[in-house]
């Protein structure tokens, strides 16, 4: 291995494999259901799916950004500040 550049895209590659695709994997896995949350803004429960795979990927810089994808609350409160994924769930559905 003469060249220095192959042996950094190694690196990066094997980091890539073993450190930031499975930590991926577990967030992708965890917000892949829908969950019942409690809206602060209506006080009422909602099912609420988080848009996973937005999830995964910002996982691999830090936190994961989380939106949502559907709610039972829309189309009336579609528009929301989506506070309810920053607090704890009540529920999987």
């Amino acid at each position: 291995m003469s060249n220095p550049v192959l042996v950094i895209v190694a690196i990066l590659t094997l980091a890539a494999v073993y450190v930031l695709l499975p930590r991926a994997a577990h967030v992708f896995g965890r917000y892949r259901r829908a969950r019942v949350l409690t809206c602060p803004e209506k006080g009422s429960k909602a099912t609420v799916s988080i848009d996973a795979s937005r999830a995964a990927i910002t996982s691999a810089f830090g936190r994961p950004i989380l939106r949502a994808q559907q709610c039972s609350l829309w189309p009336e409160r579609q528009q929301c500040a989506e506070t309810c994924l920053r607090l704890p769930e009540v529920d999987t559905a």
